[in-house]
């Protein structure tokens, strides 16, 4: 197959992948077919990531690395095109939520990013004024790709407090939240999750003015996001973490247990059935 689009190598870290994917398969006098043959993948991926259909995935770059002999080349490429995937504002937090062994996160409105099913986070997308389908498709992209930081073998641990307001929240139709809340189940099973309910009847004001989160190394909180909007803040101020600290224990003092938070969460995945 033969590359049906002009690509600027200048134009983005994609497309400086796929013209330097293509430059070397030609040079090297290889069909698309061939390469894909020799990489382990489909002559259809390898056309799609030259055409910018597709962006490569870790696995895919170090292929194309070990092919023509060089090191750290494509995957540097593919890592330049993952943070450019990442909205600016959250580029330094996300670098530290990757970095870190432990990150603690509060969630008095919505369920964490990191839970959320697609269909949840595209009901919260679409609810925003003056967005298109094209924006709400890549948002839902960024934030399932963001998820990948479970699914690593060496990932952080995730402490993960929400407000049970959360849980009542209609977000999108009732089927919506019964899969939402089913997903927050599997994921409370997870080796590297604990997830913890306040309840009302904690009575505890602490936190409702907004979510936030702290990455800790080696036991020390270096790296806070703060929610707001229309755009988060990730800090490293050292004030504002000492702050931080004292609430997300008067937190987790007013949590309920995780087995009952589990129960919690499990009567009101069944009351929106």
């Amino acid at each position: 197959m033969s590359l049906s689009v002009n690509i600027n190598p200048e134009d983005s870290p994609l497309a400086r992948f796929a013209y330097e994917l293509r430059t070397r398969r030609l040079e090297a006098g290889l069909t698309q077919r061939q390469f894909a043959r020799r990489i382990g993948f489909s002559a259809s991926q390898v056309a799609m990531v030259e055409t910018l259909r597709r962006n490569p995935d870790e696995l895919f770059a170090i292929a194309c690395d070990k092919e023509f002999g060089l090191k750290d080349h494509f995957t540097g490429m593919r890592r330049a095109i993952k943070w450019e995937m990442v909205p600016e504002h959250y580029r330094d937090w996300r670098s530290a939520e990757e970095r870190a062994d432990e990150v603690h996160i509060w969630t008095p409105m919505l369920i964490s990013g990191l839970f959320q099913t697609e269909a949840y986070a595209r009901s919260i997308f679409e609810d925003e004024p003056g967005i298109t389908s094209e924006e709400v498709d890549a948002r839902v992209h960024r934030r399932m790709q963001r998820q990948k930081l479970l699914t690593r073998e060496k990932g952080p641990l995730i402490v993960s407090l929400l407000d049970e307001g959360v849980l009542h929240r209609p977000v999108g139709s009732r089927a919506v939240m019964r899969e939402q809340l089913d997903h927050l189940l599997t994921m409370a099973a997870h080796p590297r999750v604990t997830l913890r309910v306040v309840p009302y009847d904690s009575y505890s004001m602490v936190g409702l003015a907004g979510g936030f989160s702290i990455a800790y190394i080696r036991g020390a909180a270096y790296v806070v996001y703060l929610d707001s909007s229309p755009i988060g803040r990730t800090l490293q101020d050292r004030d504002v973490i000492s702050r931080l600290l004292p609430r997300w224990n008067a937190l987790q003092a007013a949590a309920l247990p995780v087995r009952p938070s589990i129960r919690k969460i499990t009567e009101m995945r069944d009351a929106w059935t």
